[in-house]
């Protein structure tokens, strides 16, 4: 199986710690961002597909040229035109009816969540939020497969927080996206579209710790290390 990281956006929130290295080499307890979310993939994963852009070269050299005893595959996206932009330069490298793993390097969440994932065909992370007006938001019907995706709803129609993994196949390919108003191309619209013909499960994560600003690290670190985990 594939996994498609993306690691190429600037990290403008997580100033000033990005003015010198890529937000996924941010580390937490001496750990990256990138180093924790490869720690975590589930072993059926043998394939890695890197997105890269601001400070890539760091990159290239934190991960070298093979994982797991394969090549790594580098595309470079150099205009950061959204998440689903950078998933669509992937898109030679998937197979008609492959499935794959798609990860922002942006949060942090634990390997046996990820490994519930390709229990589905299609599925995303999924986790309670308090806030749920501060986050993209899945609703869902009885059997968990999602119904509706909402960004940052005023009235939020759950709590259910869409987070930093999704499993896809080849299908996602197959709707257009939609230009948001800041020019960039984004996952909800495409999902929306994607689960009127097939099915998209959620799995809750066990662990979930989004890092978007600076001050997220020492609570990142809290948590970790309340949980035994380093």
């Amino acid at each position: 199986m594939k996994a498609i990281i993306l690691t190429a956006g600037k990290g403008t929130r997580m100033l000033p710690l990005t003015l010198t290295k890529p937000k996924p080499l941010v580390e937490v307890l001496g750990k990256s961002l990138l180093g924790r979310t490869l720690d975590n993939l589930p072993d059926e994963v043998t394939e890695l597909i890197v997105v890269f852009g601001y400070l890539g070269d760091q990159i290239h050299e934190h991960l070298g040229t093979t994982w797991r005893e394969n090549p790594i595959v580098y595309i470079e996206q150099k205009e950061i035109s959204g998440t689903l932009s950078a998933l669509h330069l992937a898109r030679p490298y998937i197979g008609q009816d492959e499935r794959f793993l798609f990860l922002f390097t942006d949060d942090i969440c634990d390997k046996e969540s990820l490994d519930r994932l390709l229990l589905h065909e299609r599925a995303i992370l999924v986790s309670e939020v308090d806030r749920p007006e501060r986050f993209g938001i899945a609703v869902v019907d009885e059997s968990g497969n999602i119904t509706d995706i909402e960004e940052k709803p005023e009235h939020p129609k759950s709590n259910l927080a869409v987070t930093c993994a999704y499993l896809f196949d080849s299908h996602i390919f197959e709707y257009e996206g939609e230009k948001h108003p800041n020019g960039e191309y984004y996952l909800p619209p495409v999902i929306k579209k994607m689960i009127r013909d097939y099915p998209v499960a959620t799995e809750k994560a066990s662990l979930w710790i989004p890092v978007a600003y600076p001050e997220d690290i020492k609570k990142a670190e809290e948590i970790l290390r309340a949980k035994g985990i380093e």
